[in-house]
């Protein structure tokens, strides 16, 4: 019965932290009433991703030491602090960038590792549909603050409240969650004292780096198409209602991707889930550029959220059928670390590529580059060295 607890109360986390992904829903109002700049708004949002992503290496190592509780009770207070100093901003755009970027993204980092670690090691068998599950909710955290934020702005609050009610009400949510998580009995021990040692023999093997490569291309593109999605589509045609359609439809395909890609990868193994989910992705970036008939975009844009939510599932696996449950929340942070690096790079890149050519068709021809190449790396090399698994060969890990 614990585990299952331990379960809900992670997915109740990750789609309280998954609301960042509703952030453009503050973008208008922030815009028309403090006068901030698109640019501006963008750089807040991608700050926050990028510490969020850097944030689970410390949080990895505060979860070895101290545990889940602690560990995702802190992600909450700051989560919940970032929303409340974000509603005393006044919007002063280095408020704000304090606010969001540094407590904001830092709270989620912590608290987005934890669901994970302990979800893999209550369910040993069904590791990558319970890590789909769990982040599934993290994708779905975007459609109900998204939804809360438009329906709150038209009862004629301001952002501003909206940012202190968030703080208070999903934050205390979120705390209130974290005192579930626990792991079970007999992995409570501190793994690897000395671990940090240790730890480069696993960041230099080849599967390791091609795990990297492989997350990199997929958040690239993903987050290249989710950064520029509405424009991208009415440049394509599609009228007003259908091109903000296709923010709540990829939302939806980057839920389903998730539990669905983990329901792969719990029955083909992690070589050939990473290669079918990279030309899955590929293809659906092909169709993207097909705009006729007038259904496709949509259809379309549900299969790219899929494709970009398998991310998160598919490497996390990965990265637990490599090196084993004990090392994943050191090592998995690292490999988060490209989806930091997508975040700063993808988005941006979209949109200079469109002024630029007035275009968007070039953004997704890099898009399929990237991700045929990491395609073709790891079709050839991934899986041709011996493996290192951390849970059959304790003692190097604990060494």
């Amino acid at each position: 019965m614990q585990k299952w607890i331990v379960l809900c109360a992670g997915i109740i986390l990750q789609a309280i932290l998954g609301g960042i992904y509703a952030w453009s829903a503050f973008v208008p109002p922030l815009t028309d009433s403090f006068s901030l700049t698109k640019g501006q708004c963008g750089s807040i949002f991608g700050l926050t991703i990028a510490i969020f992503s850097l944030a689970m290496i410390p949080a990895g190592r505060m979860l070895q030491k101290k545990g889940p509780r602690l560990t995702a009770a802190t992600g909450a207070i700051l989560f919940t602090c970032g929303y409340i100093l974000a509603s005393f901003s006044g919007g002063n755009y280095l408020m704000l960038l304090v606010s969001f970027g540094l407590l904001i993204g830092t709270g989620i980092g912590f608290g987005y590792v934890c669901p994970l670690t302990t979800g893999m090691k209550w369910f040993p068998d069904n590791r990558g549909l319970v890590t789909g599950v769990a982040v599934a909710g993290f994708g779905g955290g975007a459609i109900i603050l998204s939804s809360l934020t438009e329906h709150l702005l038209t009862s004629g609050y301001d952002v501003l409240s909206i940012f202190r009610l968030t703080g208070v009400v999903f934050g205390s949510l979120a705390l209130f969650s974290s005192m579930f998580m626990s792991e079970p009995a007999g992995e409570n021990g501190q793994n690897g004292k000395n671990q940090p040692l240790q730890l480069k023999n696993y960041l230099l093997t080849q599967n390791f780096a091609l795990i990297f490569l492989g997350m990199f291309a997929g958040t690239f593109a993903g987050l290249l198409i989710i950064g520029n999605l509405k424009p991208m589509m009415l440049k394509m045609g599609l009228n007003e209602f259908n091109a903000t359609l296709t923010i709540s439809l990829f939302a939806l395909g980057n839920i389903v991707g998730r539990i669905f890609w983990g329901q792969v990868h719990d029955r083909t193994g992690s070589r050939k889930t990473l290669l079918i989910s990279l030309v899955f992705f590929f293809v659906s970036l092909l169709l993207l550029q097909v705009d006729n008939p007038e259904w496709l975009p949509l259809l379309t844009t549900t299969l790219v959220g899929a494709g970009f939510g398998g991310c998160f599932v598919v490497y996390a696996s990965t990265v637990v059928d490599k090196f084993g449950v004990k090392l994943f929340p050191r090592l998995y942070p690292v490999v988060f670390l490209a989806y930091g690096l997508a975040a700063l790079t993808g988005p941006a890149l979209g949109g200079w590529l469109a002024d630029t050519t007035d275009s968007y068709q070039s953004g997704i021809l890099v898009s399929l580059a990237v991700i045929f190449i990491a395609a073709i790396i790891i079709a050839c090399i991934f899986d041709r060295q011996p493996l290192i698994e951390s849970d059959s060969n304790e003692e190097l890990a604990n060494a």
